[in-house]
């Protein structure tokens, strides 16, 4: 029974939270009232079995054990008793859990998260924290900065919600194009957590990138007709990436890179789909970074083989997206394509450059492309040093075993 109540935990726990966040509009007492509806489940389920819909019973259940929670509080916090009889009241209410219409409480709780009151570095963290369940570790990581200063933005972000009595809600069609783009970073921030995550055992976490997808979905048919280009130009990246997740992996969970993937396991129907959305995206003539990115997966899902590729395509389309969207790590992205198309030392010279500014001193990719560019010329010394380099930077397990792999072979050709 453990066993399945951690599944479901992992399934359903930040929407049984979303819920619980919009009924009694408060984070921290909507996290402690899941985490007792839990509780609750492991002591009752053994003996009562799990109920039909597991996530209408944790909602119930964690809204009735806040009620108590507020209750007993209200004996010494008179200004609780009146919070408590309105949720007591409201709870007489069957429990509302089944997504309503193209809105479901995840989408409106990252829209509250992402509320133009709140700095754009805080509605990201407080939405990947709250919304998706990161740790604070892995949102640091994610922004190339320290779990403290995270932990930071993320408290200032909630208290603002608090003071502000910002509500917990979608907001008008209207106002959607001014709150799109934390929304749309966000979504794919999750998505690349479940596509490559930051740690762990695994590659990959399936649940997180399903659920990115599943909410781009929403967010476009949320949108007013024609939703806006880039929307669909990130639903189209996801879908393109997802489409190699079967090739991704060895059947021991070991790491492929794309150039020895197996072409024959990639997703051709995701492929279709992402394609289609990211021509329809182009036709619109409003070309975003996310549309941008999609057209260079799109590039590789084209070719038969990797030495298929038409690089000089990429190399163009990271030149395009340097202007629309300038990022050191897109830099790093255009010079392992200049690589491929021009040759291993024209690439390293540009990363060399790159990490001689600093940006990417800490990021794992540059050390790790920097090596294998090294590898490929025969400066054996040198790629050692960047995949030792890399090696301190990496945190999930199957990446470690891949540089570890590639530093034994190092001494085995010395």
């Amino acid at each position: 029974m453990h066993e399945k109540v951690d599944a479901i935990y992992r399934a359903q726990s930040r929407r049984v939270y979303a819920t619980l966040v919009r009924l009694l509009g408060d984070f921290d007492l909507a996290e402690e009232a899941m985490h007792d509806a839990f509780a609750a489940a492991v002591e009752q389920w053994p003996w009562a079995g799990v109920p039909a819909n597991p996530r209408a019973w944790l909602v119930s259940t964690g809204r009735f054990k806040a009620i108590d929670t507020l209750r007993r509080r209200a004996r010494f916090d008179a200004s609780l008793a009146q919070l408590a009889e309105r949720l007591g009241t409201a709870a007489e209410a069957p429990p509302i859990v089944e997504d309503e219409g193209v809105v479901d409480d995840r989408l409106r709780l990252i829209f509250t998260c992402c509320h133009p009151a709140l700095p754009p570095d805080a509605q990201i963290a407080l939405t990947l924290r709250e919304v998706c369940g990161l740790t604070t570790e892995q949102i640091a990581r994610a922004f190339l900065t320290t779990a403290p200063t995270i932990a930071q933005r993320i408290v200032r972000a909630k208290r603002k919600i608090r003071d502000a009595r910002i509500p917990y809600d979608t907001p008008a069609r209207d106002e959607l194009p001014s709150r799109l783009d934390a929304v749309l970073r966000v979504i794919y921030l999750v998505f690349n957590e479940g596509y490559s995550a930051s740690s762990g055992d695994t590659l990959t976490r399936p649940d997180l990138s399903n659920e990115a997808i599943r909410l781009a979905r929403l967010l476009i048919d949320l949108l007013p007709e024609p939703p806006e280009p880039d929307a669909m130009g990130l639903l189209a990246l996801m879908l393109l990436h997802e489409s190699r997740r079967a090739a991704r992996t060895s059947p021991a969970g070991e790491l492929v890179l794309l150039e020895e993937q197996d072409r024959s396991l990639w997703d051709r129907k995701l492929i279709a789909e992402g394609t289609a959305l990211v021509e329809r995206a182009f036709s619109s003539g409003r070309i975003g970074p996310y549309t941008l990115q999609a057209a260079i997966v799109a590039v590789h899902a084209e070719a038969p083989t990797a030495a298929a590729t038409d690089w000089s395509r990429v190399v163009d389309l990271y030149a395009v997206l340097l202007r629309v969207n300038p990022s050191p790590v897109i830099e790093l992205n255009r010079a392992v394509a200049i690589a491929m198309r021009d040759g291993p030392a024209a690439g390293l010279t540009l990363i060399d450059a790159l990490l001689a500014h600093g940006a990417l001193e800490e990021y794992q990719p540059a050390h790790a492309a920097r090596a294998d560019l090294c590898r490929r010329l025969g400066r054996t010394a040198e790629a050692r040093i960047s995949y030792e380099r890399a090696l301190t930077l990496t945190r999930q397990t199957p990446e470690r075993r891949f540089i570890e792999r590639r530093l034994q072979s190092l001494h085995l050709s010395t």
